[in-house]
């Protein structure tokens, strides 16, 4: 059997499987675990080999792929940097899992990997131009145009979540204000509704939803619990993730309108928001865009596995 191995570093989870590349639908085995909130570029690795260990209990890949939440030179697959995690600056990936393994070795950010993966395997079968979304612990984008990837000039193609939508808006870690990122991420919404209770709910009784929901401890606010208080009503949680929606659809309404793919497939924590965010989203999307520009925007067929999928079918050139 040959086997290849697929890793997934992202902002604040790891997971890595493991297929039979001659029948690659099925996962032979999965392993995921959440990163250390005080980690770094080493506990990143430790853990992830740890999970390697689990799966090949000894036996050897043929090839490995691998998706990089952050900024990466495919050519080389050189990390640049991780926007969540410290200590990844300039880390040869592709050289360190090659010589620790002894295989091939193809690693490329995670957005693009998850556009490969959803036009492989997924919401992308059938169109040769889509843009992938991801809108988790940040947002980033990934293309596939005329059939194949496209990462233009440096590697630094789809990084939608980083087009200013307020220029008036929050200052974003990149340090521009009102990007997508910015307005529609699910830590940055769980920031701002932080602020919001810590300074102004005493005065104006706004957020009881969500405080039920995580005790009064404004620190375990996250995206995952706005979306279940927007559900049950909650009218501060239900802003955030209108605010959200509407950032992320003028971003794709632009985009729609500079290059036109025919499919937008999104991805990530955050679009499992619900029923109002995706309608904000399409509206928004809709009213952004000419009319003369046809596109749709369907939510990634293979969810969360997306990247890991992807980094399946850049290990594939290699067997």
């Amino acid at each position: 059997m040959t086997l290849i191995l697929a890793l997934d570093f992202g902002g604040t989870k790891l997971a890595a499987a493991v297929v039979n590349a001659a029948s690659s639908q099925k996962w032979l085995g999965y392993e995921r675990r959440f990163s250390p909130g005080n980690g770094n570029a080493s506990t990143d690795l430790e853990i992830m080999r740890s999970l390697i260990h689990s799966l090949l209990q000894g036996g050897k890949p043929a090839a490995i792929g691998v998706s990089f939440g952050g900024p990466v030179n495919a050519t080389t697959g050189t990390v640049r940097r991780s926007h969540h995690v410290p200590g990844w600056e300039n880390i040869p990936l592709q050289q360190l899992l090659a010589e620790e393994y002894g295989v091939p070795v193809s690693v490329d950010n995670d957005a693009n990997v998850a556009a490969l993966g959803e036009y492989r395997y997924g919401a992308g079968q059938g169109h040769d131009s889509l843009f992938y979304i991801t809108v988790s612990t940040g947002v980033g984008g990934g293309w596939i145009l005329n059939g194949r990837p496209w990462r233009g000039a440096e590697g630094m193609a789809g990084e939608i979540g980083h087009m200013v939508v307020n220029p008036n808006g929050p200052v974003c870690l990149c340090g521009k204000r009102g990007c997508v990122e910015r307005l529609a991420s699910g830590p940055y919404m769980a920031q701002d509704a932080r602020d919001v209770l810590e300074k102004e709910a005493p005065r104006r009784q706004v957020g009881e939803i969500i405080r039920g929901l995580v005790g009064d401890n404004l620190q375990l606010i996250t995206g995952a619990v706005l979306s279940e208080a927007a559900a049950q009503g909650d009218e501060l949680a239900k802003a955030f993730l209108h605010r959200s929606a509407w950032a992320l659809g003028v971003g794709i309404g632009n985009v729609a309108n500079l290059i036109n793919p025919q499919r937008f497939v999104l991805g990530g924590g955050v679009t499992k928001a619900g029923e109002m965010w995706w309608s904000v989203l399409q509206k928004t999307a809709r009213q952004t865009a000419l009319p003369e520009v046809n596109f749709e925007i369907v939510p990634a067929a293979l969810g969360d596995d997306a990247p890991l999928w992807g980094a399946v079918a850049l290990a594939e050139e290699f067997v």
